[in-house]
């Protein structure tokens, strides 16, 4: 049952909450891109249909294009449970069918965890999840060739963890029941399966040994393997003829041009590891090749695939990609959009049109690979952290995941760009792991981390200056031999009491004054370091050393905005310290209740009262899936856990306090965001219209909530403000709100398709707590208290609306609008910031009226100037010069257009009198002259423009922007005040 917004304001007990409804409307998210695709993982077609494909990506979910890749629409939101997705079958016979695994088989430190296996019958509209919740990640799915009832799945496992679910399983009845038909044990599960191309009976599998820790990765082991059935999966053995005797990862590969040969990509140690074939059905294998870089990081990547139509014709997918024509023996590499690639499927009809993925998003080629589609039309970026900086408008920050650089992209237009938002995308130095922190001052200057390397990135310039500490290339150290151990997501943070002051973070706290030129170290060692976490991870065949591996390190550091030199951090091993002395002193204030060697991901120290902060740790990588958030407001003497109303099996990542409503907390978790408005005693699924992702940080910035995802980019929640209320209002306070302008329309022949702008505007919140029979009225009033804007709901069958005199146009106006709604709940209603006339408003002080029958409220806002346009010398008595002149002409067109419709009037009155005297002719000649000098002649192309096309065009000409008036405005406006006159005197 959805939450209340009207409750959500109150601080009545948590328990009331789920009693009440609210408009899905009344409060949404939006995304702000980039629409740069990111990590894609399975990928699929349909034979008979060669214009669609499907693709899934390890943190957005299943996306679907129906045009070749030209757009791309989610088709599994608000159905799966988890956005990671691990493998892909579309049953050909009716392509309608379609099973997926959830739980990419890119066992990465930051993955996401699979919730089991997914349906549709409709070719994506819908989906049913049927089963295997528990099975982690899942390597393949497989659907039976003859009966869409039958599929296997090859269930990795829990990446972090032993668990039983681990093996092969079959189900007969379309996912209504599953048994596992192959298991070796709790540490062993399946990467992979393939069935015989002409024997549906014979089915291969991949057994691999798997798991992940914080500081290693453990890829192979005695049991890993090939299994054969050749009963349907009733009974296997283990065809290893000819294979290595100890086996990390496996993929294999089939082709229906031979079907009794079956590849397989092995890792093993040194040349041992390659590509090996069986031409026999797996009697015995035989090694093809040895060549580097097949699968070089293969707990990533061993990805292989044969051409359906030649069996000769293979490839195999790393981080680069390698195709074969002569069966291995031979490689060359081939090039799509981006390196780093997962999965390649090739239509056996036409085996020219191929789609394939890789860490940039899903891509298409029709041309056998010489040339791909886009992958600027995705908004699956994955995104560590979020910053934002001091512009108008601002701009949000973070690093992309495999992205060269990190990335900003603005929170609204700051200026128009022929390509969409697509063009907006700005590299801001350091590279895919961030963060990218903007100086407060000059947001020209971004402070960037590139897996522990520091930079200073100058926007103006494009130039970045190295100042990394230490000076030390980490890559394949030993991270104890280390003078300094940075992870790959070192955090960067500037002083809120002093923007020269920069924190930097190995295992000790590092800080300069001068952008980097000098670093002083101001702690000791401050992570457990215990000794078996240290070491070069990859094991026991393949070593990768990245960064990504090295424990004990600072993950998280934040300074107290309310006291200077009281400093945070927290380490990705589990201390959690404090400093009161801007680091000359340090205390380990860990809760004691807190298991130990979890990574805290975030510091919060408070905004409203000295001592109190909240941490939360991150346990998911040592199998704990629990949510720990931790208050305490003595400076960490004592803590206590905040975590009821998130569920069990929800880790989460971050928390951020809101600056100026204390209690009033958010907190983004793997699985969605949370709200507490009550400190932490009590949270709620705040989730609106997000989408089911992990979210990995979250700013307040001016009234808007800024959220960055492992998987949809960068969301924003604008104007928050209505959260900060009481609920004995109907009318809530509305923010103060600068007057932008910008186009909010969208090119026509844009690039990007999923990222739209909204038009700008002042945001009124109100709550009805019952139903009403009367309309409702809004009026916004200026300083003056007139009102320049009024609005209506729409008429009902019971309508005590009255209407008032008004010398110019007899009556007063409430514009109808199916935006004020009467019904009980809580509602959203967004004003241009215009007057009735459409006149631009200018900046200053309003109010804004909301009355019924029952009842009659106000509140005050202010409309502000927009920065650029003061730090451009336009004045507050530009703005009032440009509203009068805007009004007055307004006024004259809605005089011309009353004279015209009384004028009109007569024309018709005079032409139904038959048998008109000359004097009746000569009025009726008159008046038609009249309005042929005021309107523009009809049904003919580019008609002379009459008066009143001049008369609009120049409102139009000054009201379209904030400018000034300008003399030929004004001359041509006492030329059109004596023309009218001249007009109206004509006899």
């Amino acid at each position: 049952m959805k939450l209340s917004l009207f409750i959500a304001l109150s601080l009545i007990p948590f328990l009331i909450f789920a009693q009440l409804d609210v408009p899905p409307n009344a409060l949404s998210f939006r995304n702000i891109g980039p629409e740069r695709g990111g990590r894609c993982t399975a990928v699929e077609g349909v034979n008979d249909q060669v214009n669609v494909y499907y693709a899934g990506y390890t943190g957005s979910g299943v996306w679907k294009t129906e045009d070749y890749g030209e757009t791309w629409e989610n088709i599994s939101d608000g159905f799966f449970d988890s956005p990671s997705i691990g493998s892909i079958d579309v049953y050909q016979k009716n392509p309608n069918i379609i099973y997926v695994g959830t739980g990419t088989d890119g066992i990465r430190s930051n993955l996401i965890e699979g919730k089991g296996v997914y349906k549709s019958v409709n070719a994506g509209k819908t989906w049913t999840f049927v089963g295997l919740r528990d099975a982690g990640q899942i390597g393949s799915v497989e659907i039976h060739p003859e009966n869409p009832d039958i599929v296997f799945v090859a269930a990795i496992g829990n990446a972090f963890t032993e668990n039983e679910e681990r093996g092969v399983y079959k189900t007969t009845d379309g996912g209504a029941t599953w048994n596992k038909v192959l298991n070796i044990s709790d540490k062993t599960g399946f990467s992979d399966l393939e069935f015989h191309p002409s024997n549906s009976k014979i089915i291969y599998a991949a057994a691999w040994m798997a798991q992940r820790k914080p500081w290693t990765i453990i890829s192979g082991g005695d049991e890993n393997g090939i299994y054969k059935s050749e009963d349907s999966g009733a009974t296997w053995k283990k065809v290893d003829n000819g294979l290595p005797k100890l086996k990390g990862k496996i993929d294999l590969a089939v082709s229906a041009a031979d079907p009794e040969r079956l590849y397989a990509l092995v890792e093993a140690a040194g040349k041992e590891s390659g590509l090996y074939r069986t031409d026999n059905g797996g009697k015995d294998f035989v090694q093809v090749s040895s060549k580097d870089g097949l699968l070089n990081r293969p707990f990533y990547y061993t990805n292989l695939y044969a051409d359906p139509t030649n069996a000769a014709h293979i490839y195999s997918l790393a981080t680069r990609g390698y195709e074969s024509h002569d069966g291995g023996k031979t490689w060359k590499s081939f090039n799509a959009r981006h390196g780093d690639h997962h999965d390649i499927w090739m239509n056996p009809n036409h085996p020219n049109y191929i789609v394939q993925s890789n860490d940039g998003g899903a891509n298409i080629s029709l041309n056998g690979g010489k040339s791909w589609s886009t992958q600027f039309n995705q908004p699956t970026a994955e995104i560590y952290q979020v910053e934002v900086d001091n512009q108008f408008p601002y701009w949000v920050y973070g690093g992309q995941q495999d992205n060269y650089s990190t990335i900003s992209v603005p929170s609204l237009p700051p200026y128009g760009m022929q390509a969409g938002h697509t063009a907006y995308i700005m590299n801001t130095g350091g590279c895919e792991t961030g963060p990218a922190v903007p100086n407060p001052i000059n947001s020209n200057i971004v402070y960037s981390n590139c897996k522990g390397r520091f930079s200073r990135y100058n926007k103006l310039t494009g130039q970045a200056q190295e100042y990394s500490v230490g000076g030390y290339y980490m890559y394949g150290h030993d991270p104890k031999d280390l003078p300094y151990r940075f992870q790959r997501v070192s955090p960067i943070h500037v002083s809120p009491h002093n923007p020269s002051v920069i924190y930097h973070c190995s295992q000790f706290v590092h800080k300069t004054e001068d952008e980097g030129r000098t670093w002083t170290i101001i702690s000791p060692d401050l992570t457990a370091f215990t000794p078996e976490t240290q070491g070069v991870s990859g094991e026991p065949f393949t070593r990768d050393i990245t960064g990504e591996e090295f424990y004990s390190t600072i993950y998280a550091i934040k300074e107290s905005t309310l006291e200077e030199g009281v400093i945070w951090v927290g380490a990705n091993d589990g201390p959690i310290h404090v400093t009161k002395d801007g680091g000359k002193n340090w205390i380990d204030v860990t809760p004691e209740n807190l298991p130990p060697g979890g990574r805290v991901d975030a510091v919060e120290p408070s905004a409203h009262i000295k001592g109190k902060a909240f941490v939360c740790v991150l346990r998911y990588q040592l199998g704990d899936q629990k949510p720990y958030i931790y208050k305490t407001l003595d400076y960490g003497q004592s803590w206590e856990l905040i975590t009821k109303g998130i569920p069990d099996d929800f880790p989460v990542r971050v928390l951020r306090e809101d600056s100026e409503k204390p209690g009033l907390l958010f907190a983004g978790a793997e699985y969605g965001l949370f709200m507490s408005m009550d400190d932490g005693d009590h949270w709620y699924k705040f989730q609106k219209n997000l989408p089911v992702v992990p979210i990995t940080d979250l700013k307040i910035h001016r009234n808007d909530v800024v959220i960055s995802t492992m998987g949809r980019g960068f969301w924003i929640l604008d104007d928050m403000a209505v959260l900060r209320t009481s609920s004995n209002e109907i009318l809530h306070k509305p923010s103060d709100t600068y007057t932008y302008r910008y186009s909010s329309r969208t090119p026509s022949d844009r690039i990007s398709t999923h990222i739209t702008y909204p038009s700008p505007g002042v945001h009124f919140d109100y709550t009805l707590k019952e139903d009403l029979e009367d309309p409702i009225f809004m009026e916004i009033l200026n300083a003056d208290n007139q009102v320049v804007r009024r609005y209506r709901s729409e008429k009902g069958k019971k309508d005590t609306a009255t209407v008032k005199e008004n010398m110019n146009t007899s009556s007063v106006e409430y514009t109808e609008t199916k935006s004020l709604k009467t019904k009980k709940g809580a509602y959203r209603f967004k004003w241009d910031m215009r007057h009735d006339s459409r006149v631009l408003a200018s900046p200053g002080k309003y109010k804004i009226r909301l009355f019924s029958k029952s009842f009659d409220e106000s509140q005050n806002f202010n409309l502000l100037a927009d920065p650029r346009l003061t730090a451009d010398g336009f004045s507050e008595a530009d703005y009032k010069a440009q509203e009068k002149f805007s009004i007055e002409v307004a006024e004259l067109i809605d005089r011309v257009e009353l004279y015209i419709k009384e004028t009109k009037k007569k024309v018709k009155e005079l032409e139904a009198i038959k048998g008109r005297t000359s004097k009746q002719e000569k009025q009726l000649k008159i008046l038609n002259s009249k309005l042929a000098k005021i309107e523009n002649e009809k049904n003919i192309a580019y008609p002379q423009q009459m008066y009143l096309a001049q008369l609009k065009y120049l409102f139009g000409a000054n009201n379209g922007s904030y400018k000034y008036i300008n003399n030929d405005a004004m001359k041509r406006w006492k030329e059109l005040q004596l023309e009218f006159e001249k007009i109206e005197g004509l006899e």
